[in-house]
């Protein structure tokens, strides 16, 4: 059952697309670059999406709390629910990525999209991921089902895929290119058979496992914060992968396993079938213990 009221969930549909479509129509070098720190950088439109959508979202959901990347004001809501149990408890909280994957919308690709995550208490609820270059919306979450809309077209049960684990034979792995080249050669001199499949939104490489283009996604530079992972995972979740850390913990959402100052995640983030996490979590453990995680 949807956890959404269907008039709010329209009007949510029709800003998510809005403001991705707005995004898509942006000719390249239209906007401004903006460096945030080392290799973040942000862009004018990130700046307009973020402010359309914590307003418009504000109107659909006036007693949620919306968490927005570029509104660092809004951040203030996260430490209200995780400080307070009885505000956490039961509060609905928004985080809100206006463009996730920025490198790729500022490169003129085509791997970026809008995402938009609830959770209640520290745990991700439900998630929306748009891209706009496909005109592609996926929502759902746990104990809701998938869906999948193109286009204008109606919208669609998503049925996962998981792929057939053979190590013998080739399979794929998701990761970031960061992470390739810190963790790549000695990932393929373990596994002799994997092929990398890199993406640039969070958002996006999880939808790959979800779809069956991979077997699972890790993510290990210690960078994503909590507008990049909620929705995503709460698909995740749907579609009946596992996420955990490298140590088969399960990823959390709150403190100490998230950075009150930055939200950003301190756990690494593996995204993956079953068998697949089962098979290689704790080699690709091995592999990122040999190496260093990035502090």
């Amino acid at each position: 059952m949807s956890p959404i009221h269907p008039s709010d969930l329209s009007a949510l549909h029709e800003l998510l697309i809005a403001c991705g479509d707005y995004a898509s129509q942006q000719p390249k070098h239209s906007f401004q670059v903006f460096e945030k720190g080392v290799d973040d950088y942000v862009t004018t439109v990130d700046q307009l999406l973020d402010r359309k959508l914590l307003t418009g979202m504000q109107a659909i959901f006036p007693k949620d709390g919306i968490i927005t990347e570029e509104n660092r004001a809004t951040a203030r809501q996260f430490h209200q629910d995780d400080s307070s149990e009885a505000v956490g408890a039961h509060r609905v909280l928004w985080f809100v990525d206006p463009i996730d994957g920025t490198d790729d919308f500022i490169q003129g690709r085509d791997h970026y999209s809008v995402m938009v995550g609830r959770v209640i208490g520290g745990v991700p609820q439900a998630g929306w991921i748009y891209a706009p270059v496909a005109r592609h919306l996926v929502w759902g979450g746990p104990g809701w089902g998938l869906f999948e809309q193109t286009d204008d077209g109606e919208p669609q049960v998503l049925t996962p895929k998981e792929p057939v684990f053979d190590p013998t034979q080739a399979w794929s792995m998701v990761i970031g290119d960061k992470d390739e080249r810190r963790f790549g050669d000695a990932i393929a001199c373990r596994f002799p058979t994997v092929q990398f499949l890199s993406l640039g939104s969070f958002g996006l490489k999880v939808l790959a496992v979800i779809t069956g283009q991979a077997g699972l996604y890790i993510y290990l530079n210690g960078r994503v914060k909590l507008w990049d992972t909620t929705g995503p995972l709460a698909l995740a979740e749907a579609a009946g992968l596992v996420c955990c850390d490298l140590a088969g913990r399960p990823i959390r959402f709150t403190e100490p396993d998230v950075d009150p100052q930055t939200l950003a995640h301190r756990q690494p983030i593996v995204v993956g079938w079953p068998s697949y996490v089962e098979a290689l979590r704790s080699p690709l453990n091995a592999v990122a213990q040999a190496i260093g995680l990035p502090r």
